[in-house]
Order: structure tokens, then sequence, then C-alpha cells
């Protein structure tokens, strides 16, 4: 039987159902991977700041946030890509035109275009985020992650800058007008290929779960990667497998059909 070394959470939608709880499934899994001697990571498009709890619950100290833009192993910094100050200076131009607001990550806050817009309340009660300050160009040069908000789908061609930039609509339901601003030269897969360059771990002895188009290279890149059974429909072609529902248990019955968890 395979020896897996590795395992990758994606967080919303992957770990946490919509109510924002996880399964016991969930935390027994980690916790028999962990027994197995498999270092556990989260990888998400979150800030790292803001998934503390999270973390605790499932006694994870190394992590993937700002959709592959700073990773940690144990606290350690591997990947740190903050994105071009140009690039930010086109999506404040082009959301103040069309009316558009935005939250940029740096490595310790959340800077909001604005509070004083209903959508950036619901995206902040959606993810209970906390560190939260209006965005300043004091900061410009330290921005990790953007996501854009209050977009229709054509809205994205308007930021598009270069082609290493692609949009991933945020898969949770009532922020489908949100998309996460993704590097195709930083993203999760690339910061997965960094750790385990690291760790001198194969990629073939590694695995991951997601559900969001912001997961496609992650997926793609390590040797068994698994779509949610809520994942966005486009997403499974990435995957060379397909579990259950976060609802419905996927991180624990994805594990095993490999035989990582009883």
């Amino acid at each position: 039987m395979q020896t897996y070394k590795a395992l990758f959470l994606d967080i919303d939608g992957t770990i946490l159902k919509p109510d924002h709880t996880m399964d016991q499934s969930t935390k027994d899994a980690v916790a028999q991977v962990k027994e197995h001697g498999m270092e556990v990571f989260l990888a998400t498009g979150r800030p790292l700041h803001e998934i503390a709890s999270i973390a605790d619950e499932l006694d994870i100290h190394s992590y993937i946030g700002y959709n592959g833009a700073l990773a940690l192993y144990q606290d350690q910094v591997i990947v740190n890509e903050p994105i071009d100050p140009n690039t930010i200076q086109h999506f404040l131009r082009v959301a103040k035109e069309k009316g558009h607001e935005m939250v940029l990550y740096t490595s310790k806050q959340n800077t909001f275009t604005t509070f004083d817009s209903p959508i950036v309340q619901e995206f902040i009660d959606t993810f209970k985020l906390e560190q939260n300050t209006l965005f300043s160009p004091t900061v410009i040069q330290d921005i990790l992650g953007v996501t854009l908000m209050g977009l229709a789908p054509e809205d994205t061609a308007l930021y598009q800058s270069s082609d290493e930039l692609f949009f991933s609509q945020v898969n949770v339901a009532g922020l489908e007008h949100s998309y996460d601003v993704i590097r195709n030269t930083v993203n999760k897969g690339r910061a997965i290929q960094k750790l385990l360059e690291h760790l001198q771990i194969d990629k073939e002895k590694t695995i991951a779960f997601g559900d969001g188009m912001n997961d496609k290279e992650m997926l793609s890149y390590v040797g068994e990667g698994f779509a949610m059974g809520n994942a966005h429909p486009d997403l499974i072609a990435y995957a060379n497998h397909q579990t259950t529902d976060v609802t419905d248990s996927g991180i624990y019955n994805g594990l095993q059909t490999l035989g990582l968890v009883k």
C-alpha cells in the first residue's frame, strides 16, 4: 500500500460546513492520519491571521494561506510572495470607477475599501473576520491576496491586467458576487511544490481535498486529489477522485477509500 506523507485541506466548503461548523468525522480523520506520521496543512484563500481557531481545533501547525502567497511549515516561512503594487493600483482604479469593493490582505490585517457597503458587511460576517481596517496606500507593498466583491461574472475582465491573473468565484452561498484573485505563478499548487521540495517529499505521496476553483492547481499537483461532493462543477476535471459532500463526512470518506482511517 502507498505510504502517504502529507495532507492538504482547504477550509471553506471542505473542512467547514455552510453553518461554519466542522464534522467530528473530520477531526477524527485528521487525528488518525497524524498518528500515521503524516504532515497536515491547512490550504486556504483565507488570511492566516484569521484561521487560528480552526488550526487549534485540529491541532495543525502548518499552513498555506492567501491562495498560495504565504506558506509556513511549523512557523517557518517557506513562501512569501506579495502582489505587484502596480496590479493593486490597477484594481483600486477599476473598483472605484465601477463601484466595486475589495478586501486586500496583509500578513496581519484585512484591509477593506469601505465598511459602508452591505456586501462588505456580509463578507465579514460570513467569514467571521476580526482583524479589519480600511485600506491605506502605506500597505500597498504588503498585499498577499485580494478578494473582489459586488461583481457580475463579466466584470472580472475589467481587472485582467495581465495573462498571469485569473479570478476564482467564492464557492460560498450568498457570496457568488465575490472573486479571489489568483496568480498563475502563485497558487496553492505552487506553494505545495515548494513545501514538498523543502520537506523532500514526493508529490505522489501527497493528498489534497478542495471544493472551489482556487483549488484546481492543488488537486492537479498532488498524488491523490479529492473534489468534495459540493465542489464547483468545473473543479471535478482537476481531481482524480470525488468524495461526498462537506455535510456528509467528505474528508473522512475520501481518506477511508485510501485505507488511511477506520
